[in-house]
């Protein structure tokens, strides 16, 4: 069992510090930056959650924010921590309590590049009925083959629900496995990518995805709903990806409009 550290909060900090990859690419912040404002404004992020990325010069090393609300994250805010889930310079600012969930997916999941947590409220339902999350539509065939649910107490009886430490998130790390989301009962859902833009994509898709099936379940209770097929859904991932660029360049610059 994983016994939770007395005294871990939302203001803690570290005090012995990694060294540095060096200078992040400033596009891959930028794009951290926006990934950020354009989770806020689709409703996947609100005052809580967050969004990382690897960094371009150590596959050891992810950028992060310091602990914000996602809509107000900008470049300077962006610090940079390795897979142990230690800032390499906190500059004396608070840190993400979950920052753990990062680290340990990136520990786990080299083909991971951007990670996003967010509590979302389309999602919460499937993590507390017995009845699975699945593609409603072509633009979330990335959870044809499934989307595992967390139960923390099997990893940690009786907690919080949240990810305050790195056994917690490795046990994260064991449910998602080989996928590209996983549910957290009671809590939210994580999901990852090859890529920001794909990251976000995923997040928005899966949380819309969720509101649709619930649609679905309410107006035909009991009736069958035709899901995408897993050849559908084969096929479709084969391309993803396509014109999320055009989508991806649209919300940007909405999300970073002063």
């Amino acid at each position: 069992m994983v016994k939770r550290r007395s005294g871990t909060s939302h203001e803690s900090r570290v005090t012995s510090h990694p060294r540095s990859a060096g200078r992040a690419d400033p596009q891959l912040v930028a794009d951290l930056v926006a990934a950020n404002r354009i989770l806020a404004q689709h409703g996947v992020l609100d005052g809580w959650g967050h969004v990382s990325v690897r960094h371009n010069r150590d596959a050891n090393r992810f950028l992060l924010s310091h602990s914000l609300a996602p809509e107000l994250v900008t470049a300077k805010d962006i610090l940079e921590f390795d897979l142990d889930n230690n800032p390499v310079d906190p500059k004396g600012r608070n840190l993400y309590t979950e920052r753990f969930i990062h680290g340990e997916i990136y520990k786990t999941r080299p083909d991971v590049m951007a990670i996003t947590h967010f509590h979302a409220p389309p999602v919460i339902p499937f993590g507390v009925i017995d009845v699975p999350l699945k593609p409603m539509y072509h633009r979330a065939a990335f959870i044809a083959l499934g989307v595992p649910i967390f139960e923390i107490r099997d990893a940690a009886g009786m907690t919080d629900l949240l990810i305050r430490n790195p056994a917690l998130g490795r046990a994260l790390a064991e449910s998602i496995a080989d996928k590209p989301a996983v549910l957290m009962r009671g809590h939210g859902a994580t999901v990852v990518g090859p890529s920001l833009p794909r990251l976000v994509g995923r997040s928005i898709f899966l949380a819309l995805n969720a509101t649709l099936q619930a649609q679905a379940m309410a107006i035909a209770p009991g009736k069958p709903i035709k899901f995408l097929d897993p050849e559908e859904a084969r096929l479709i991932e084969a391309r993803e990806g396509y014109g999320l660029g055009r989508a991806w360049e649209a919300w940007k610059r909405k999300a970073m409009k002063k």
